[in-house]
């Protein structure tokens, strides 16, 4: 059973968001920006303010079961999607699994940010290449994509 009483003892500005919830909020806002919306309007839909959506996608603050159930109804995700691809290294750093009673150092918000993923120019690109109607174009498009990602190597 993991010590969680030294937690407590330590000033808020000293505890850093556990990289599960930091990867939940990185999705939350991966799904945001596919869907075309901004903090705003994701805030507005939630009824909270934009700077608690701030909070949910930087993992500061942790996003509560109903709050999750409503987000996916909101992003038309199922509540798997959060949690997606998720490596085990970050599983690991869940409140049950940690044994030795203290949070872990902050690096995973970081390497999430490096995510190609989470570039505008791959969200711009995934929404552009989803937007064609024409399977033969986009099965086309798909295999010169492939194509110049090998030359690339």
């Amino acid at each position: 059973m993991p010590n969680i009483n030294n937690i407590h003892n330590k000033e808020p500005k000293d505890i850093q968001p556990n990289p599960v919830d930091i990867y939940v909020g990185n999705r939350l806002r991966q799904r945001r920006m596919l869907m075309g919306l901004s903090q705003k309007q994701m805030a507005a839909a939630l009824g909270v303010t934009f700077q608690q959506v701030q909070k949910y996608e930087n993992g500061v603050n942790r996003i509560s079961a109903s709050r999750l159930w409503d987000i996916s109804k909101i992003l038309k995700a199922p509540i798997d999607f959060f949690f997606d691809g998720m490596d085990e290294e970050i599983r690991n750093k869940s409140p049950m699994m940690l044994h030795n009673g203290s949070l872990p150092a902050n690096n995973y918000k970081t390497d999430l940010l490096n995510d190609p993923m989470m570039k505008p120019e791959t969200i711009k690109l995934v929404k552009a290449y989803a937007s064609i109607d024409d399977k033969k174009i986009s099965h086309q498009l798909l295999d010169l994509m492939v194509a110049l990602s090998a030359a690339n190597h």
